[in-house]
Parts: C-alpha cells; sequence; structure tokens
C-alpha cells in the first residue's frame, strides 16, 4: 500500500499524529542560554530537552530555502526578521488601511501567503512599522514618518510540537577550547606586540568553552488538527511539505556546534476520521524503544529493539493506519 498522497492543494480533513526519532553525535542540539549555551538537562531526571521552538525554527529554514521564501510558503518569522514589516505587507497589498474591520482580510491574506502562519499559528496583533512613503521607495531611502499598527489578528495553527526528550539521561561535557587570533589587539587583557616583521601581533591567545553530548537519541511527538486546519486552510500539499521537512531537518542545517545529527526515525499515524479514531498517547505508545544507558550510537538502540507498526499497518483497532518515513 502507498503512502497518503499530499500533493493535492485540498484542505486536511484527517487527525494526524507524528513520533519523531533523531540523535545528536558530539554536539550541542539545544543550547540554554541560561546555562551557559550547554544543552538542556531536565534538572531531575538527567535527560536531555529540545525545544518545540527549535525544530519550529529548523523547519522554517528548510522551507524557506527550499521554496524561496515566495507566496504561498513564505517564512513570516525569519531569523532577524521585523514582524511589524511582515504584516504591513497584507495591507500593502490588499490596498487597504489597518482599521478593526480589516483584521479579518489580513489575517486570511498571512495565512495564504505564509507557510509557517497556516502551520503554527502566529501572534499578529502587535506590531507598529512606519507607513510606507511610495517616492522614498522609488528612490531607494528608508520610509520615514507617521507609524501604524498593522493588526493581522491571532491564528491558531493546525500542528503543535511538544519538546523533544531523550530516551536516556544525557552527559553534558564541557571541552577547553582556545582561540589564537584576537579581534582587537587588547582583547586579551595585555598590549599588542610587534614581530621582527613590524606587523602587529597579539600577546597572547583567548581560551573558551564549548558544550556538547557525546551522544544522545531524542524522541519528539506532533499533532495535526484538521478543525484548526479549515481555519489557517492547511493544506494536504502542506502536510507534504511538513514531513518532507522533517525528513530533511538537519542536512541542510549543518553547525560545527551541533555536531553531527540526523533523522532515525519518522512515523505518521492516520485517523479514518476528522475527530480521530484512538487517544493519542495510545496512539503514540505504539512506537518503544528499549533503554541503552550511556549509549554511542543508534545501532545500539537497534540492537536493543524498536517496536513499531510496520509501515501501512492498522493499529487501534483498524482505526489508525501507521507510515514509516524514515
Amino acid at each position: 500500500m502507498s503512502r497518503p498522497d499530499f500533493s493535492q492543494p485540498t484542505v486536511l480533513e484527517k487527525r494526524y499524529e507524528i513520533v519523531l526519532l533523531f540523535d545528536v553525535r558530539h554536539g550541542n542540539p539545544n543550547g540554554d542560554p541560561d546555562a551557559d549555551n550547554a544543552p538542556r538537562v531536565d534538572p531531575e531526571t538527567g535527560h536531555g530537552l529540545v525545544t518545540d521552538v527549535a525544530i519550529k525554527r529548523k523547519i522554517r529554514n528548510f522551507v524557506g530555502l527550499t521554496r524561496n521564501f515566495e507566496s504561498p510558503n513564505n517564512i513570516y518569522v525569519k531569523e532577524r526578521g521585523i514582524l511589524a514589516n511582515e504584516q504591513r505587507s497584507a495591507y500593502r497589498d490588499l490596498g487597504i488601511e489597518p482599521d478593526g474591520k480589516s483584521v479579518d482580510m489580513a489575517r486570511a491574506w498571512m495565512c495564504k501567503n505564509y507557510f509557517d502562519v497556516r502551520t503554527f499559528g502566529a501572534v499578529m496583533t502587535t506590531g507598529k512599522a512606519e507607513v510606507e512613503n511610495d517616492a522614498a521607495i522609488n528612490a531607494g531611502k528608508k520610509p520615514k514618518g507617521q507609524t501604524k499598527l498593522w493588526n493581522c489578528g491571532q491564528v491558531r495553527g493546525p500542528v503543535q510540537f511538544g519538546f523533544a526528550t531523550s530516551v536516556d539521561p544525557i552527559t553534558s561535557i564541557a571541552h577547553t577550547i582556545t582561540r589564537v587570533a584576537l579581534t582587537n589587539p587588547g582583547d586579551a587583557g595585555g598590549e599588542a606586540v610587534t614581530d621582527e616583521s613590524g606587523e602587529e601581533k597579539a600577546a597572547s591567545g583567548q581560551m573558551g568553552r564549548k558544550h556538547g553530548v557525546a551522544y544522545g537519541l531524542y524522541r519528539m511527538h506532533g499533532f495535526v488538527s484538521p478543525f484548526l486546519a479549515k481555519q489557517t486552510q492547511f493544506t494536504r500539499q502542506d502536510m507534504g511539505t511538513l514531513l518532507n521537512a522533517l525528513t530533511n531537518l538537519f542536512d541542510h542545517d549543518r553547525s560545527a556546534t551541533r555536531g553531527e545529527m540526523a533523522v532515525r526515525g519518522l512515523w505518521l499515524f492516520e485517523h479514518k476520521d476528522e475527530l480521530g479514531n484512538a487517544p493519542a498517547h495510545k496512539v503514540l505508545e505504539s512506537v518503544k524503544l528499549a533503554s541503552v544507558p550511556s549509549a554511542r550510537s543508534f545501532a545500539e538502540y537497534e540492537a536493543a529493539g524498536i517496536t513499531a507498526p510496520a509501515n501501512a499497518t492498522q493499529i487501534c483497532d483498524g482505526g489508525v493506519t501507521a507510515w514509516r518515513y524514515v
């Protein structure tokens, strides 16, 4: 049996759950700014954590990269972006002014043009930006003048993720590193020196720390609501785009800080009805992993045993069909 067809531009009509497995080797999957950017850890159990926000960021980056930030798959929450400017685009394109009667039109425009708004939702009730001056824009100048509140309403997205949690406790390791080149001559606390050729050099280097995990296998759950999909017009094509992004989550997101990260498992569970045919927790519990303390590879978890429904298998008395993508 072939996988579900997600090529159609029709609004999603069924409920879905997602199980995602990914691992990290000698890297930091999600640093905590309040802990010197060390990997996030549950303080009670020692299990590693990756926030839903971090995963959504990677999805946004992948979709933006592969779809060229163009409508209908533009990205609202861009890195270093100004959200008010994106909201202003809705009013400018529609040719309307921001008032209490135009919010619904602006919200619909945002859902139509931005993949992440349709998918994850957004709070777009705030955000002031300057009123664009056509003459200034045509002259290549930054528009200056009156600011307006470009209210595009609020959208609750049909796709929601929980935190990813490591299957076993992790050990965060801080590696001391050195820096041999400085930005400014006095950054190391001493005066610069001059060598025999007359070239200015730093008197010494600097030291720092790089946090990471030797190995960790993480599990994340996702939920897709057809009722919220109707509100944002989240389509089957969008679902296909989301699954493609999850499948290739780390392949275009490489960083020396993150080490080696890879998607190891991706299961999609499709209910027959939009209300669903089984509780979500029972569906998600059909994927079981054995504990492997101090594991250093995914192969060790495979050897210990991963229990999951075979592809196209019906579970929960036939009300849910399981599909494995990775």
